[in-house]
Parts: C-alpha cells; structure tokens; sequence
C-alpha cells in the first residue's frame, strides 16, 4: 500500500524551540536539570585543554593548598554550567551570538559535585537591529549543598518575534 505524501520539514511544528528576547523579560528564572562531575570529566577536560597544572593532577599538591578531594577547574565549571544552560533548549534555534560576560569563581568545585544552575534574566532589550535583542542575565552554578561556587553574566543577542533571516 503506498505511503501517504509527507509534508515538508519546515511545515511541521519543531518540538524544540528557544525563547525570543521578548519572552526573556528581566526577573525571568529558571533552574536547569544537575549533573555530577566525574573523574573522567575532569581528566578529560584538563587533557583536552592543556591544563596540566599540579593542582588538577596531583592530589597532594591540591591538598597542601587545603583542598579537600580532585580539585575542578573553574573553566570546566563553567563549561558544564553553560551545558545546563544550554540543555534546557531555552536559546534553541534563536541564540545569535554570545557578546560578553563576566566570571567570578565563588568556591570549589570537586569531583563527585553535583552542580545545577539558576539562570535570572537582569536585562533584555531591543537591538539596533530589528528582529533581535540584547539579553544579559546572571548565572549562578551550585553544588548539592546549594553553595553558589561560580557566578557568570552572559550578554547574548537572541532573535526576536520578527526575526527575518538574512539571504545567503
């Protein structure tokens, strides 16, 4: 029995879709899902970026300093941060660029943490452009004590409701 026509791809309605600037009005929060750091996330990470400091290989130079288990770099907090951010598929299809942010590393991270992330929206804005708009929010990263141990403010340009994609 033959098969029924398919209609297109782009006319059917997408599971997935991020939010417009517009629907990022300041004082929005959310949390995103946790994730546990793993030995191998860390030996992978600071293989793969060429972090080969004694404080994330060497557990009795790390302890010297007082630290208490495999110390996590705050790069690699900060990438698994962004991750949840990311999963949550709030900037799905309508992230343009990343522009700018600040960090600051409140705390440590160790192997075996599990860290979620509490994104606020602090700023959201049209751009010069029409179709787009500047979105700053604050992201604090917690582990499983709810200890804030890094904060960071991405500034982002999101498409807006009237987004007109350029020809190319």
């Amino acid at each position: 029995m033959p098969q029924p026509a398919q209609p297109p791809a782009q006319e059917v309605t997408p599971l997935v879709k991020g939010l417009t600037y517009e629907e990022m009005p300041t004082g929005q929060r959310f949390r995103t899902a946790r994730r546990t750091i793993t030995e191998t996330d860390l030996v992978n990470f600071i293989t793969w970026g060429g972090f080969n400091e004694p404080l994330f290989w060497d557990a009795s130079h790390a302890a010297d300093g007082g630290y208490t288990g495999r110390l996590v770099p705050g790069a690699l907090t900060y990438c698994i941060a962004e991750g949840l951010v990311l999963q949550t598929n709030a900037l799905h299809g309508t992230g343009l660029a990343f522009m700018h942010m600040e960090l600051s590393v409140k705390g440590p991270v160790y192997v075996g943490d599990t860290l979620c992330a509490i994104v606020e929206t602090t700023d959201s804005r049209s751009s010069s452009k029409p179709g787009r708009g500047v979105v700053t929010s604050r992201i604090s990263v917690r582990n499983q004590r709810d200890e804030e141990v890094l904060v960071y403010t991405p500034v982002r340009l999101i498409r807006g409701k009237d987004f007109e994609p350029t020809e190319h």
